[in-house]
Formats: structure tokens, sequence, C-alpha cells
């Protein structure tokens, strides 16, 4: 079968040859014809990346077959998944043996292993993205082996395997650090921007999971505050703008409508500064959009190429309709992230090339260095990629 498109439609391989594996047996298959051809290897998840990191006119393995809990450890709250659940499948069976992800983001379509690749997270000052709560990862290299990883067992394999970019093989299965099941009590309200900055330190820490999305059309936040609640779920509904549930059902939200979106990771203590600049940029240049944009926390993490790598952070995202031409409100929404010293997000629109990824993000080079190991000759490495390699 040929052709593979992302969820957004914007990244689009009408040449590439789409191969579904069930089991192991077969993905080693796929990989080992694909070394006798000669053709570049690339992962696909949900398509819910915008970035074309998978773009290619050679083959696209789609591992949606390798979903699900696989093994549950209570003794030590871990647990395999396979690395193309979709998010919103391991809620239920994490919860009833006691367990949940200790954070989300609010899609919750992704499959875990391109969530994990890419580095995508949540919100939350103590709060790490996906790929610091990976506690080991299931993957097949470029020339079939099968092969685990983790702190422990190959722990070089391990620091690029669980923020890979899909470019050291392809992972079937990841195993989780997970928490005890909590309910999470959310609450939402509008307020001015002055009242929102003067108030966002305080409004950071007072819940563990905080964001506001910043409206350019009434010049309003609508602030989110997430807190973890003991005991069950009251029987009756708390109002329009309140509820208390399950966490794995209040994490995500409905995203009906399609788009692109760019999200640049800036130190925190900058955050607002960057925030305030492309507000005044929105209000100027780009009345037109209408797309909100999105504010969140992030904590300092250990990663070789995270975007939080080494620092406390502040995520901001923009977005566009997939019917209007994003590309000039983008450009210069990017160009405002640099000034602070923003860090791209891998599955969101960038133009950040090697040299400037080189001095951005710390590890940049050994991540490098680590897949030219495993993979030397770029069996994972499409033209993005290749661009990206310093």
């Amino acid at each position: 079968m040929n052709g593979w498109r992302n969820w957004a439609g914007n990244v689009v391989c009408p040449n590439a040859e789409i191969v579904r594996p069930h089991d192991e047996a077969e993905l080693v298959a796929d990989l080992r014809r694909a070394r006798l051809e000669g053709r570049v290897v690339r992962p696909a998840g949900q398509g819910h990346s915008f970035s074309p990191l998978i773009r290619t006119d050679d083959l696209v393995v789609d591992l949606a077959a390798f979903s699900g809990v696989i093994d549950i450890d209570s003794s030590t709250s871990t647990a395999w998944v396979g690395a193309g659940s979709p998010i919103h499948v391991l809620g239920a069976p994490l919860w009833h043996r006691g367990l949940s992800l200790a954070n989300q983001g609010d899609i919750d379509t992704q499959s875990i292993g391109g969530a994990v690749a890419t580095g995508t997270h949540g919100t939350g000052p103590a709060l790490g993205c996906l790929s610091t709560v990976v506690d080991a990862v299931r993957l097949v290299l470029a020339d079939g082996t099968v092969t685990e990883c983790s702190r422990d067992s190959e722990p070089e394999l391990f620091e690029v395997a669980r923020l890979s970019l899909g470019a050291v093989g392809l992972a079937v299965a990841v195993r989780l650090r997970l928490v005890p099941a909590y309910h999470l009590h959310e609450r939402t309200w509008t307020l001015p921007v002055a009242e929102c900055l003067r108030e966002l330190d305080a409004l950071v820490a007072a819940t563990r999971h905080f964001e506001f999305f910043w409206s350019p059309t009434n010049d309003r936040c609508l602030a989110k505050s997430l807190h973890p609640h003991a005991g069950p779920a009251p029987a009756e509904p708390l109002g329009r703008h309140e509820r208390i549930d399950r966490a794995y059902r209040v994490f995500p939200s409905v995203r009906s409508n399609r788009f692109v979106e760019m999200e640049y990771a800036v130190p925190a203590d900058v955050g607002p500064a960057c925030f305030t600049e492309l507000r005044r940029l929105m209000q100027s240049r780009h009345r037109d959009v209408t797309w909100p944009v999105e504010y969140r926390t992030l904590a300092a993490d250990d990663t070789l190429v995270g975007p939080a790598a080494g620092r406390p952070t502040v995520t901001l995202s923009v977005h566009q309709s997939v019917a209007i031409d994003h590309r000039r409100f983008f450009a210069d929404a990017e160009t405002v992230f640099r000034a602070h010293g923003g860090r791209p997000h891998w599955g969101k629109l960038h133009s950040a090339g090697a040299a400037e990824l080189a001095r951005l993000v710390p590890g940049w080079e050994r991540f490098w260095s680590i897949v030219d190991r495993y993979d030397p000759t770029g069996r994972f490495r499409n033209d993005v990629l290749a661009g990206l390699r310093p």
C-alpha cells in the first residue's frame, strides 16, 4: 500500500510504501528487506506530529499493531506498553491496577511511542516530558536486531532511545514509571492579561498543573488548573467550569478542528517576556489570527535533546487552521522565540537548522554520535534528519 499523511494533512508522503507488521518477526523482516533494498525507514504512530519527521518516499512502518498494556509490575510501579498504543488506551487498564501516568498533554490520541520520541509533555513546573518517565525501551535496530535498553543496560543507546526522533531504531515497547492512581480537580476561568501575568507565579505554584490560553480575539486569558483530589469523584457535577474525575479522563481536550502548530521552549524566567512580545506581534502584524496562544511550564530534565534539557522551561504554542496559510505568521513568531533562547518542540513546525541546534541543545552532538554508532548507514535518516545532523 502506498501513501501516508499526518493528522493535519500538512505532511504527505504520496510515494511511500506503508507496511503494517503484526509482530516483531514481521517487523524484523521488513527492516531486513529495507536494508537489502537500500531504503530509508521511518516509523509512524498516530500522525499527530506537525513536523516532517516521518516524510519519505521509501518505507513508512505503521506500528499500530504494537498496542496495549503488556505487563504491569505493581511492586515497582512500572508497566511495559506497546509503543504504538494511543495514549487513551492506557488509562483504564493502568487505573484498574492502581496506577496512572504522572502527567499527560491535552491530546491523548497520540501514540505513546511517538509522544516519547518527540518529547511531548503536559504542564507543571515539577513535571518533565513523557520521555522522562521512560524506564526502558525495546526496539529493533537497523540490522534487524531486537534489543532492550535502560540506564543499566546499554545506557548510551537508552539516552537516545527515550527521546529518539525515530533516528536510532523502531521502538516496539516502552517501560513507563507510574504513580498511584489519582483524581484531578479541573477548574477554568477567564481573566484579563495584566492580571494573569501579575498573578502567574502564584497560579503556577498553587496547583500541580497550570496553563493559560490567550485569546487574540478578546485579549483575555483562559486559565486552567488541575490539581490532585483526595477521594472519589463527587456524584453530582460541580458546575460548568469545574469537574473532578480520574486523571486520565481530565487531562485530554477534544480537538476537532484541524490545525498546524509551532511550539518553542524558552527558559522559565523569560516566559512572561516572550509571551508579552508575541502578543504585541500578533496585535500589530497578525490581527487576523484568531487561534489562541498556549502557555505551559515544564521541569528541567536530563535528556540529550529535549526542549527542557538542563533548564526549567516555559513552552509557548501558536496555532493556525489548516485552511489558512500559516507561514508568514509562524516565521514572525519564530523570530520572537529565537530572541528568547527558544528550542523547538520536535513534533511541531520549526525551521531550526543543524548549526543553530548544536548551539541551543547541549546534547545535540552527543545524540548524533550515538545515533551514528547504532545506525552507521543512516537507515532511519530521511532528508529532514540528515539536514539536522551536525
